[in-house]
């Protein structure tokens, strides 16, 4: 009779939990914004968050278990956009353009100059003394910030349709154009910036970022997209995941780290870029407006749950595609290696370490910023 008690309360404690369908990624912490999260950069131990009508969010990440808001600069107008360089974050508003905010101290942001833009800025790019607005149906815009106080306009270059995103490397910027796909401008002399090729993707691009001799495009409805840039001139789709909302991506090593509307996280090995091949994945059920991967974890602008902080590891429990919060079944899952901090239950509630063929409960322990286990799952081990 008491083993059956245990057996039964054991049960009803999975029943009750819900947890993240993922495949070799793990949650590692977060961090709730007050609005929207539409753009994230990452500069050492700090995230920034463009965070719509909340303005800027600025986050600590020195210990990503537990994020935690530190400053905050508000009244910038609808922020939607964010890039960071050396002690200055820039922000891109719907109603000023590009502001200007000095981060020296990071607890307290302080707008230091701004510069509005013929539309708005839907994507930006900072390197030292230069920032590359993509302005939607106004091209692609290079703003001198050599003197923050005082930006100013140096050049810009039209593309076909409405400019969304933008990366650079050395002489060429990639502006994704959410019409036509990616645009190659020469910007040697950014006083006179040149279209100097361009390549269509299936359903445009709207997020961009440049490793070695490719580009990696986020096609929203399109998917994500390989095209190589070894000849700027003459830029070639190579490869691609299929359709699938693709709305951001950044690269680190192999990886290439894609940024779903709905969905959540998708992650992509990129070893041989004509063949992308997915290796794990983290949903979410608000969109992603941002990724940085940097180091060993994944950041991302998660919507209307702010930051959040992922790992991605090469092996571990690949969870059940069904959602399982309404439900009392427990979906079977398949066991790779088994990732430190999981703990294996038999079916009478007991812990147990050597897993023989048979049928276990799986959970992996709380993390610190958690009170509940992350994960659980019917396991069944066949050998």
């Amino acid at each position: 009779m008491r083993t059956l008690v245990v057996a039964l309360c054991f049960g009803l404690l999975l029943a009750g939990y819900a947890w993240a369908d993922s495949l070799n990624v793990r949650r590692v912490g977060q961090c709730g914004t007050p609005s929207t999260a539409r753009g994230l950069a990452v500069v050492g131990d700090y995230a920034y968050i463009a965070c719509h009508l909340a303005g800027l969010r600025v986050i600590s990440v020195a210990d990503p278990e537990h994020p935690s808001e530190v400053g905050y600069l508000g009244n910038l107008g609808a922020a939607a956009t964010i890039a960071a360089n050396g002690s200055y974050v820039y922000v891109g508003t719907s109603a000023y353009g590009l502001k200007i905010v000095s981060v020296t101290d990071p607890q307290h942001p302080v707008e230091v100059g701004s510069i509005k833009t013929p539309i708005e800025p839907a994507g930006l790019f900072a390197e030292e003394g230069y920032v590359y607005v993509a302005d939607y149906d106004s091209g692609l815009r290079i703003i001198s910030v050599f003197d923050p106080a005082n930006p100013v306009e140096v050049g810009h270059c039209s593309t076909p349709g409405s400019c969304q995103c933008v990366a650079v490397v050395g002489d060429y910027a990639y502006a994704g154009d959410s019409d036509s796909g990616l645009a190659v401008v020469s910007v040697a002399d950014r006083a006179h910036p040149t279209e100097i090729g361009h390549c269509a993707t299936l359903g445009g691009a709207v997020g961009v970022a440049v490793a070695g001799s490719h580009a990696y495009v986020a096609g929203y409805m399109g998917g994500f997209r390989v095209v190589s840039i070894s000849d700027p001139s003459h830029p070639s789709e190579v490869g691609n995941s299929g359709p699938g909302l693709a709305n951001a991506v950044d690269v680190n090593g192999d990886k290439a780290y894609v940024g779903a509307d709905f969905g959540g996280l998708r992650v992509i090995s990129v070893a041989d870029p004509p063949n992308p091949a997915e290796v794990g994945y983290y949903s979410l059920p608000e969109g992603v407006s941002g990724v940085v991967a940097a180091g060993e974890y994944i950041y991302l602008a998660n919507s209307f749950d702010g930051l959040q902080i992922l790992q991605y590891f090469e092996s571990g429990i690949e969870e059940s595609h069904q959602p399982l919060a309404q439900s009392r079944k427990l979906a079977a899952t398949v066991i790779r290696n088994l990732p430190a901090g999981a703990v294996a239950f038999d079916a009478m509630g007991r812990r147990v370490v050597n897993l023989t063929p048979g049928i276990y409960f799986m959970w992996e322990e709380p993390l610190a910023s958690s009170s509940k286990p992350q994960a659980v799952r019917k396991v069944v081990v066949t050998r």
